[in-house]
């Protein structure tokens, strides 16, 4: 039994195995010290496209070590930061920046959770202002009841309705 569970766990493993990432390839950081200041600046404004929480300085997908080697590669061929952004952006996408341009393609990025927040607030007030319905009065006939029900009633504590503070 044993045996057979290990034949078939096997392929499994290996598929999996051969599914996985490979290892980042090590950084090799510029040689100009100015330059290697800049491109380290950038990867803390580039977002990794796979772990999508993290820059790319910190993360460890082998994408954000190729992003990273892009970015090198563009800094020493004398490119400006802002073109290394426009390159960036072309490639992966306005969501690759931490901190992305305000156009009309993300104005919903920008400005939505102020209009959310907005939205929310004036529902609230509106339902503040509003008053609540008021209940009518009770007819004579109603009172009258009323009244007997309370007069004759005797009103008897349920032991089960007691609580173990009562000193019982």
């Amino acid at each position: 039994m044993r045996r057979a569970l290990v034949l078939l766990a096997a392929p499994a493993l290996a598929v999996m195995l051969t599914a996985a990432e490979p290892p980042a390839t090590p950084d090799r950081p510029l040689t100009d010290a100015a330059q290697e200041a800049r491109a380290r600046a950038l990867f803390a404004d580039v977002r990794c496209v796979v772990c999508q929480h993290e820059s790319i300085a910190d993360s460890p997908a082998g994408v954000a070590g190729d992003m990273r080697r892009l970015i090198r590669e563009e800094i020493a061929q004398g490119a400006s930061d802002d073109q290394v952004r426009a390159d960036l952006v072309r490639r992966f996408g306005d969501y690759v920046l931490f901190r992305p341009p305000v156009r009309l393609g993300t104005w919903l990025l920008w400005f939505g959770p102020f209009v959310l927040a907005a939205l929310a607030g004036l529902i609230l007030i509106g339902r503040a202002r509003r008053r609540p319905a008021e209940a009518e009065p009770l007819s004579p006939e109603e009172q009258r009841r009323l009244d007997d029900l309370l007069q004759n009633e005797t009103l008897r504590r349920e032991a089960d309705a007691s609580s173990p503070h009562d000193g019982r």
